[in-house]
């Protein structure tokens, strides 16, 4: 893994998307901040760029991290997300080729370099294993390991998905953190994945549209710690 990466296993990521806005995202971010120290779990925030500083400098434990960016230099480039602005508002990594957002391999391959190239972690989306294993030689910190068709659907992968994406994906580089994701609503959820061998997983629409957002995070993680703690008793 990237020298630089300083996030361990087990953790948990949580993107609002365009779920929320103003202040509930720095509402949100800062229960990750007190779920992630109440139970020892690195948690990382995909954070709207317009909120990252905020963010940043309102909570001390979770990593935030950009959705996007683009792999341009500094100078051109209207409206394009430059990533030393990223690295100058705070944030420690990015996320990039989320089906929302995708980018063909030639870009994807080019936006790593520069991430490497300013300090900033990866976590990289492929809703395929074959599209995991092929990002996987491009040696990203994290590799998302989610089917798109189950994103936001409340359904999640089971054990025989979250067993063969991480040996996809580490049979390629052991060093590269997987997450497996998608359909995350609950902390069972989370437990059944975690328990199944991933190092993570995460949740955005789960965690976005509760009817209380801050006890889902904490009943999301406590579940991330008592699985791992489990898997390694």
């Amino acid at each position: 893994m990237n020298a630089k990466c300083t996030i361990k296993a087990p953790f948990f990521e949580i993107g609002p998307k365009s779920y929320l806005y103003g202040d509930e995202i720095l509402d949100l971010a800062k229960a990750a901040d007190a779920a992630s120290e109440k139970y020892g779990v690195d948690i990382i925030f995909t954070c709207p760029v317009v909120d990252i500083r905020r963010v940043k400098e309102n909570t001390k434990r979770i990593h935030v991290f950009a959705p996007h960016m683009d792999p341009i230099p500094v100078g051109r480039g209207l409206a394009d997300i430059l990533p030393e602005s990223l690295v100058a508002a705070g944030a420690e990594g990015v996320m990039l080729n989320h089906v929302e957002k995708p980018v063909t391999f030639e870009v994807l391959a080019e936006t790593i370099k520069r991430a490497e190239e300013v300090g900033l972690l990866t976590i990289v989306c492929a809703d395929s294993m074959a599209d995991a294993s092929k990002i996987a030689t491009l040696a990203p910190d994290i590799i998302v390991a989610e089917p798109s068709e189950l994103i936001g659907t409340g359904v999640s992968v089971g054990p025989e998905y979250v067993e063969a994406a991480t040996k996809c994906v580490k049979s390629v580089n052991p060093d590269i953190l997987v997450l497996t994701a998608a359909g995350i609503a609950n902390g069972t959820d989370v437990y059944n994945t975690i328990i199944a061998g991933a190092d993570a997983t995460g949740s955005s629409s789960g965690v976005a549209k509760a009817a209380d957002r801050a006890a889902m995070v904490d009943e999301m993680i406590a579940a991330v710690r008592k699985a791992w703690d489990e898997r390694h008793k």
